[in-house]
This record gives C-alpha cells, structure tokens and sequence, in this order.
C-alpha cells in the first residue's frame, strides 16, 4: 500500500476554510480559531491541550508503539486589508498589541493551513490502520510576529508532551496548485527587526549650531550601514539589510531631540548574522560620537525569526514520497528563500529533524512552464499581498493529501 492510498478528502472543508477566512484573528489573539480547532479535534477522538503558549493548541493521537510525528499548522492572520473581491474576504478590524485598529486578513494562507490540518486528522483519526504511533498536531499562535513557536516551548511543550522524532509542516505559496516545493539546509532566512533610537539635541531650524541634529545623525547611520552588507559581508553569503522607517521631527522650522529607525536584517548563517547585529550597534553609536550627541543611541529588538533549517535526509524522505504521488516533475526545489519562519524552533527544541515544504496554491493556468523560472512568479500575488488568497481547489485537497502522506511516510504501519 502506498502511503497516498484511500485519501478521501471531505468537500466540506471548502466551507470550513471560508469561514476561517472570513474570521482571521492576530497573533497572540486566536481565541474563535483555538477554540474552533479544539472542538473539531476533540471529535474527532484526540487528546486536546488548549493555552499552550497563550493560544497553542496540542492534540495527541497515539495509536499503538512507535515513532513520534509533530505536525505544524499556524493560526494568525495580518493586519491587512484584503482586496482579494472574494465573495467570502475579511471584512474585520482588531486592535493589534498597540491598541491600534487595524485590518486584519488571512493574506498569508494560514486559513489553507488549519482547514488541510484539520482535513488530514480526520482521514488519519478514521483509518488508523494505516500508520502506527503518536500524531502530536500542534496549532501553533503569532507565527508572523516570529513569537508563537517560542510561547509554546517556553510553555512546557516538550516537557508536558512527547518529543518528536520529527516535525513536519507546510505552508501554501504563490506556486501552480498541484506543485510541492522544497529546499535542504537553510531554507528560510533568519529576520532581526529593529528599532534604533538616536538622540540629539533639539533646537529651532534658523539655529542648527545650537543643536546635536539627529535627523543628520540618522541620515548618516543610513547611509554607513549599507556598507555592511557591501563591505563586510563576505560576497559567497546572502544577507539583506533594510532600513524601513525612519521618524524624526514634525515642523520645517525645528530641529527635532531624536530620530528614530526600523531596520530589518535577513541572513542564513548564524556567524553572519552576528557580524551585523555588532555592526549596526558599532555604527550608530560610532554616528552617535562623531555628532557629538551625549546620549548613546539605544537598540531594540522587535522581532526575530530564527534560520530555518530544513534537515536534508528527513526532506528528502518527504519529497520522495511526495513524488511518488504526484510524479517527480511536480516537486520543485525553490532554493534558498528570504522569507522566514518560526517552525524551526519546534525541531531545534526538541533536537529533531525538520521536514518543511512549500504547497503550490494559485491557479495553474496563470503559469507557462510551472517552475521555479517561471515568469508568473513575479506577477501573481503572494503572501501578504492585500490580493493574496488561494484557490481553494486543489489547494485543499493537495494540502491535506500532503499532511496523510507525510504522516504515513514517518509513521509507517507495523
């Protein structure tokens, strides 16, 4: 029996992932979708822990001896607001954690990923004849605020519920449906947001020799920490540095006390990563000096995603599988993505193996040769596009049949 044998996916699911879409829910916040998940997990027979990690959800299903699989879904949505015109888009607005009311929307597919998670449990919960062991599922809170994965670890995750031997998991991107991607090694880049703090001295604008002006300084610590990527990075690894906001003042005629930027860092090795971290706190205290401002500048983190390294034996078990399904040629190898994600804290926690892939998730037909040099790439809209959403068919079906096939691959029956 191949591990892709007797998938019947339920067409009721195209109903369930609307409704998830209709009711997208921000990190940290996915109090309606945890509590959806737990119900429709507790019927269909596994053991449901909710609150782990504020809105985690685990739920167990152990079915005889045998290995440990870990399977991932992530639950929170964007503040985005979605132009998709679908009959069924969000039309909600949350407060994100600064009080702020914002749009919110599931414009990166984590309503594909709960409603295929959902899907598999209930083919592998009814045909236990077909795999052995312990299905742990894990629906995991605030992946895009790079904080979830870390919330249910620091909560006890492995310490109140088995350690895996694997983790598996999907996410859906602006691929043909009906193609499975994936990548060994570093596969997602790490990503460090942060904030940095200049302070001057203000004064008025007809008197500059008055002040310490930080919108200099600023304009300065821009311009010298793009050399680190050109000048300190060795050209044989990838990194990206961007400044992406910068605030200082609110009149022509003042000289604002302080500047503040948002930078955001992407690299796939740990070294590298750590060269720019100290370099960015060497530049803008050593732009800081040379102004002559009295005040060293202060740097904060606001978020960060850890390098996602896809383990290459475990992929490759996956894929093959995975092609022994849908035929080699529909498996894809995207390389390297500057993307990132926090799924590889489950694995580096619990010193297991991960196996992470890509679910094609837009209409074939906009595609010409369907892979990864195709020309549609750079038109379709992708994640976190207020135009971003997946065709529900067949997304979903693939999406489930890829959790079953995984699953029966990594837990294969006595």
């Amino acid at each position: 029996m191949s591990a892709h044998d007797n998938i019947s996916v339920d067409p009721k699911l195209a109903d369930l992932y609307k409704d998830i879409h209709r009711h997208p829910e921000l990190g940290f916040q996915e109090h309606r979708t945890a509590d959806l998940v737990a119900q429709r997990m507790k019927d269909l027979g596994f053991e449901v822990t909710t609150g782990i990690g504020k809105t985690g959800v685990v739920c167990l299903l152990k079915n005889g001896s045998g290995p440990t699989a870990l399977l991932r879904a992530d639950m929170d949505a964007l503040p985005v607001k979605e132009d998709t015109g679908l009959d069924y888009a969000s039309t909600i607005t949350s407060k994100d954690g600064n009080g702020k009311v914002v749009p919110v929307a599931h414009a990166c597919g984590h309503d594909m990923h709960i409603t295929c998670m959902l899907g598999a449990a209930e083919i592998l919960s009814r045909d236990t004849a077909s795999w052995a062991g312990t299905l742990m599922i894990v629906f995991q809170p605030a992946e895009e605020l790079g904080a979830g994965s870390q919330a249910m670890v620091d909560d006890g995750l492995f310490d109140r519920f088995p350690k895996p031997d694997v983790v598996l998991g999907q996410h859906v991107a602006p691929l043909p449906a009906g193609k499975i991607a994936g990548h060994p090694g570093p596969s997602y880049a790490g990503s460090d947001s942060l904030r940095v703090h200049l302070v001057g001295k203000g004064a008025h604008g007809s008197m500059p020799q008055s002040s310490i002006d930080p919108i200099v300084m600023a304009a300065a610590t821009v311009m010298r920490l793009q050399t680190i990527i050109s000048r300190e990075v060795p050209s044989t690894a990838t990194a990206v540095l961007t400044v992406g906001s910068i605030h200082a003042g609110d009149a022509a005629n003042v000289i604002p006390g302080d500047a503040e930027l948002q930078l955001n860092i992407r690299s796939y090795e740990s070294s590298v990563r750590e060269h720019i971290l100290n370099s960015v706190d060497r530049i803008a205290r050593g732009e800081a000096a040379t102004a002559g401002a009295t005040e060293q500048p202060t740097i904060t983190e606001i978020e960060r995603f850890p390098i996602v390294v896809n383990d290459p034996a475990a992929l490759k078990k996956t894929l093959d599988a995975f092609a022994d399904w849908l035929g080699a040629d529909k498996i894809l190898d995207p390389g390297a993505g500057a993307g990132s994600e926090d799924v590889g804290i489950f694995a580096t926690s619990s010193g297991a193996p991960l196996s992470y892939w890509l679910l094609g998730g837009t209409d074939p037909s906009l595609f010409t040769t369907g892979d990864m040099n195709d020309p549609a790439l750079l038109t379709v809209p992708s994640n976190h596009s207020p135009h971003y959403a997946p065709v529900i068919e067949p997304t979903l079906t693939n999406g489930v049949t890829a959790l079953v096939v995984a699953t029966r691959t990594w837990l294969p029956a006595a």
